[in-house]
């Protein structure tokens, strides 16, 4: 999914230009620290006290040039407007969050409010339009037959959370002005793997499978993940 970010970075703005980034339920900071290190400035926002502290300790551990080109934040994704001005951001990642919040689109419009004109939203989200698919390929059938008509689930940490499905996505960018500008599917093959697997002696052929398999249709409309960009107008 990196590459896909890079990709659209690259296709919006002038090569070496240092983008203002904040990055919303950054986790451990792992895409805040490797968008430092490529020289943009990065506020990454989470919070979860155990994560936030797994970044500091990530952070401390870079060197002063890239350490001075993050500021964390601890808070909830949805005060972003007491914490930011609006267009504050030339990009805004949030990755991995909107399956949490009960009533996205709050979110989803205040992360918008942050970007400059032209700016770029990126959104990854579990795709709910193929719910039935990790417990059919299983081998789940009730399971499978339960998830049709729904876009709640349970994830791999236990946790009773929801899905999104892209048309309505894409109609709530629409509506906040950052229509959506491209889309790509995550996780089209290896959904199924189970946490620990072994990593696979033919990684790069499994990566560069899941890269082409994310961007063409219809493969990319069966991925575990959507990963959405919208760009403000």
């Amino acid at each position: 999914m990196a590459r896909q970010l890079d990709e659209q970075i690259a296709g919006r703005f002038p090569v070496g230009r240092r983008l203002r980034v904040l990055d919303v339920g950054m986790g451990q900071g792992t895409q805040a620290l490797r968008l430092a290190r490529l020289g943009h400035q990065v506020t990454g926002v989470e919070q979860d006290a155990t994560m936030i502290g797994a970044a500091r300790r990530a952070l401390d551990a870079e060197p002063e040039g890239i350490r001075e080109r993050v500021r964390l934040v601890q808070g909830d994704g949805r005060d972003t407007g007491v914490h930011f001005l609006p267009g504050s951001f030339d990009v805004v990642l949030c990755h991995g969050v909107l399956m949490y919040v009960e009533e996205p689109d709050p979110l989803v419009a205040g992360l918008a409010r942050m970007l400059a004109p032209g700016g770029l939203l990126s959104l990854l989200v579990r795709n709910g339009d193929v719910l039935a698919m990790r417990p059919g390929l299983s081998g789940d059938w009730a399971g499978a037959l339960a998830a049709f008509d729904t876009t709640a689930y349970r994830n791999r940490l236990g946790l009773d959370v929801r899905a999104d499905r892209l048309a309505t996505l894409t109609a709530t960018l629409a509506g906040i002005a950052a229509p959506l500008h491209a889309w790509y599917g995550v996780r089209v093959f290896t959904d199924t793997a189970p946490d620990d697997a072994a990593i696979p002696a033919d990684l790069d052929a499994l990566l560069a499978a899941e890269e082409r398999a994310g961007r063409t249709d219809p493969y990319r409309g069966v991925a575990a993940l959507l990963h959405l960009c919208g760009v403000r107008g």
